[in-house]
């Protein structure tokens, strides 16, 4: 098994769990065992909850209240995904940290845990474009529309797949090297962020 069927069969079980419930405030329980596969489950999850977090938050008639504690929700829910990111980011520097670099390497533009990141976002886009695809209360116009936006999807997921199992076995050959560049977001740290520190001087 390839490491993006792993991530993928991952993602896809998580997805599923999540919608048993389809409840934000669902408490995770991770089936998984091995440390990446763990870390891909509890990665997914974060972002199951985001994703329904952000269609609470448009709703028109929220209230505004509601509306400011589910931002701050969101905030610290995109500093854990960034965390989790990271944390896979460690896992290959790790795994791979004996290989012998070619002289002729090249660094990706990305991370291989950030492009896995998009993985687990398309995981979920997947669910809820199949669920659009096959909704009864829509017209037929609305499924055909859903359906055809799948189909580019499902093509996205094989091609980001490849490359990324790509990437892989080229940074184990040494034909491309890593470096992990941490996110450093200003905007959660009390030290940076101006409002925050002006805040606390006062």
């Amino acid at each position: 098994m390839t490491f993006s069927q792993l991530a993928n069969q991952v993602f896809d079980r998580s997805v599923a769990d999540y919608h048993t419930t389809d409840n934000v405030d669902t408490p995770i329980r991770n089936p998984y065992e091995g440390d990446v596969e763990k870390v891909l489950y509890a990665k997914n999850w974060i972002d199951a909850v985001q994703w329904h977090l952000e269609d609470i938050i448009r709703d028109p008639a929220i209230d505004p209240v509601e509306a400011l504690a589910l931002k701050r929700r969101i905030d610290r829910s995109n500093q854990d995904r960034t965390d989790m990111v990271e944390e896979l980011d460690s896992y290959f520097l790790q795994k791979y940290a004996g290989v012998k670099v070619l002289p002729e390497a090249v660094i990706n533009t990305e991370s291989p845990a950030w492009a896995i990141d998009r993985l687990s976002i398309l995981a979920l886009k997947i669910w809820h474009m199949q669920e659009q695809a096959s909704r009864a209360d829509a017209d037929e116009e609305h499924r055909a529309r859903c359906r055809a936006r799948l189909d580019v999807l499902l093509e996205q997921r094989v091609d980001l797949s490849q490359a990324i199992d790509t990437l892989l076995g080229d940074i184990a050959a040494g034909r491309r090297y890593m470096k992990v560049y941490r996110q450093m977001k200003m905007y959660n740290d009390p030290s940076t962020n101006p409002v925050l520190y002006g805040a606390a001087g006062k």
